[in-house]
C-alpha cells in the first residue's frame, strides 16, 4: 500500500434486546440497507470515540461499549470494520437521525451471512478479537 493511498475505517455495534434479538438500522442512502448502528472515523478520531459519536447521532443515545470483538476487512470496500459489543442504557428511547428511515430488532436467521457472522462472533467474544476477511 502507497503512502497516499486510503481505505475506510468505521466502528459498528451489536447491541441486543431481551429477547436476544439485534438491533439494525435502515439507512435512506446508498443500497437503503439495514445495518449496525456506526460509521466512518472522523479524523483524529479512536475507533471508541467514533463508536459513542455515531450511536449518539445516529440513536440519540448514550452507549455503554462492553469490548471490541473483531476487526473485517470488507474487499469490496476496501474498509476495516471494528465490530463492539455495546449496550443501551435501561428504557432508552431511540430517535433516529435523518440518515436513517427505520430500526428494528432481527432475529439471527434473518440477517445477511456477512452480518451473522460477525454478530455472532460477537455475541460468542471469548475474549480473543477476531480478525477476518470478507
Amino acid at each position: 500500500m502507497a503512502f497516499s493511498d486510503t481505505y475506510r475505517l468505521s466502528s459498528h455495534a451489536v447491541i441486543t434486546n431481551s429477547q436476544g434479538q439485534v438491533l439494525l438500522l435502515k439507512a435512506n442512502y446508498g443500497q437503503k440497507s439495514w445495518g449496525l448502528p456506526g460509521g466512518a472515523l472522523d479524523k483524529g478520531e479512536t475507533i471508541h470515540q467514533a463508536l459513542i459519536r455515531e450511536c449518539d447521532e445516529e440513536l440519540d443515545c448514550d452507549v455503554q461499549i462492553a469490548y471490541l470483538s473483531g476487526v473485517y476487512y470488507h474487499t469490496a470496500f476496501n474498509s476495516h470494520a471494528f465490530i463492539f459489543r455495546a449496550f443501551l442504557p435501561e428504557h432508552a428511547k431511540i430517535t433516529l437521525s435523518d440518515e436513517h428511515t427505520d430500526y428494528g430488532y432481527f432475529n439471527l436467521d434473518e440477517l445477511s451471512d456477512v452480518q451473522k457472522e460477525r454478530v455472532l462472533d460477537c455475541l460468542n467474544f471469548t475474549s480473543d478479537v477476531v480478525s477476518k476477511v470478507f
